[in-house]
């Protein structure tokens, strides 16, 4: 088995209704618990970042807002898993990168 990094983007729950926050809570809980033995790490959110470049200034990192680590046999196994996550369904994205041994 393989290690996959999620990494999310985007909206998280803010300016959602107490009731539309519980909603997408539950459905976090739930999509955690469906995949089971395969969470490695089960991450969490990201705050404010930024990207260090070569000469040492800093820019704009890619907006992320959260990641989890889990196991696959394949990248395509591994983006089905992604594919349950709450965040699709609140205008996200996640992307899906193998963490390939040294």
């Amino acid at each position: 088995m393989a290690k996959f990094v999620l990494l999310y983007s985007g909206h998280e729950g803010m300016g959602h209704s107490p009731e539309e926050a519980e909603a997408l809570a539950m459905a976090w809980m739930t999509w955690y618990r469906d995949l089971g033995d395969s969470v490695l790490d089960s991450g969490g959110p990201l705050g404010p970042s930024v990207s260090i470049v070569a000469d040492g200034s800093t820019q704009d990192a890619l907006p992320l807002t959260g990641y989890l680590i889990v196991s696959a046999d394949t990248l395509s196994e591994a983006a089905d898993k992604a594919a349950g996550c709450p965040v699709l369904s609140d205008g996200g994205t996640i992307e899906v990168h193998e963490a390939t041994p040294f």
